[in-house]
């Protein structure tokens, strides 16, 4: 897979840019707050129908203009694939292939499958459960429709359950034939979505140990564990069980929205016990896995987008890491971001199909 050409209007700083770019690794290059990371964030949008960075789509409207515009041409598998993002304030978003509106947005996900590396993802690590469900969600809802689907209900069921419960205000007197509707419903989704979990986590651990390994040469071991009440055999028992909980608390307390990953080197925490340096490595690992995941099952290689991927990196890792990404037979198109123009020349000094592009203000030179 690979993109041909890009059109930002009124996105964020751009007023208007249109570019080309290299089948190879594409290296933006400027001083920090000249839409080096906007780019990227566009080809987000692109992919997932959404930004990285800001979740409210008005926000990403240039100040003092009422929408925004991405445009783009891609190749992928020998087919012309034209897509095309528009929001205009107070308005749906809309997004079309090749001429033609997509009903769901969520239908669009995994169509252009991309893999984003940001100097925040160590939240991954740092934040709470939440932070790596959603990670790991991105991921499997690339590749598995029906997974994705059942989040989105489960979601919605989550939503319209909390919200009765704190109509109730706390009080044991509840209606408990309306809370058993919404139980039945979110029952099975619960075991639904801890099984390709579970299973998913059986998939990727390989291919991350791999990529901790080749990233980072030492006696570490990595390891990733899926931890959820939900596989354990009693759990609608225990979910009943605690409906006097929820109620009190006015929130689900069970449930697949609970779950968590387990990271660790050695056995040990990563987020109490690893460096800067062994967590910035965990989380590219995990990121490359993602990226060598998708492109087994998906067939297609996905764009990989990493912003500013050399912060905070010793020079031996870098050079580990710039050896992995110029293996033109594993990746394809890459997308990298740096503040530092002459770091990136030095570290790509004498590599193939390496093309420089130089971000000012919005424009591309």
């Amino acid at each position: 897979m690979k993109l041909n050409s890009l059109k930002l209007t009124y996105f964020k700083n751009y007023d208007a840019l249109e570019a080309n770019f290299s089948s190879g690794i594409n290296c933006l290059v400027g001083k920090n707050g000249m839409g080096k990371t906007n780019l990227l964030d566009a080809l987000h949008y692109l992919s997932m129908t959404r930004s990285a960075l800001n979740t409210v789509d008005g926000q990403n409207i240039q100040h003092g203009e009422s929408f925004f515009a991405i445009n783009s041409v891609f190749e992928v598998a020998d087919q012309e694939l034209r897509i095309n993002c528009y929001f205009e304030q107070g308005k749906k978003k809309v997004l079309k292939v090749n001429g033609k509106e997509v009903d769901k947005l969520s239908d669009h996900i995994g169509r252009l499958p991309s893999v984003l590396i940001t100097p925040d993802d160590t939240e991954i690590i740092k934040e709470g459960s939440e932070v790596r469900r959603k990670f790991f969600d991105s991921v499997i809802a690339q590749h598995d429709r029906s997974y994705l689907e059942a989040l989105i209900q489960m979601q919605r069921l989550l939503k319209q359950r909390n919200s009765f419960l704190k109509q109730n205000d706390g009080k044991l007197n509840i209606n408990r034939q309306l809370l058993d509707v919404y139980d039945e419903g979110l029952l099975p989704l619960f075991q639904q979505i801890a099984k390709r979990r579970q299973a998913f986590i059986e998939e990727f651990t390989p291919y991350f140990i791999k990529n901790y390994a080749q990233i980072f040469e030492g006696k570490e071991t990595p390891s990733i564990r899926y931890r959820s009440d939900v596989v354990s055999e009693d759990f609608e028992l225990q979910f009943k069980e605690v409906f006097q909980k929820d109620i009190l608390l006015q929130r689900t307390t069970k449930g697949a929205h609970r779950d968590d990953y387990v990271f660790a080197l050695n056995d040990r925490a990563v987020k109490k016990f690893g460096s800067q340096g062994q967590q910035k490595s965990f989380v590219i690992a995990l990121k490359l896995a993602e990226y060598d995941y998708l492109k087994t099952l998906k067939g297609l290689s996905p764009l990989l987008l990493l912003d500013d991927i050399f912060d905070k990196l010793d020079d031996e890792r870098i050079h580990r890491l710039v050896s992995l990404l110029t293996d033109e037979e594993r990746f394809s198109q890459i997308f990298i971001t740096d503040a530092r123009k002459e770091r990136s020349e030095a570290f790509f000094e004498g590599k193939a199909n390496v093309q420089f592009y130089e971000i000012h203000d919005g424009q591309l030179k």
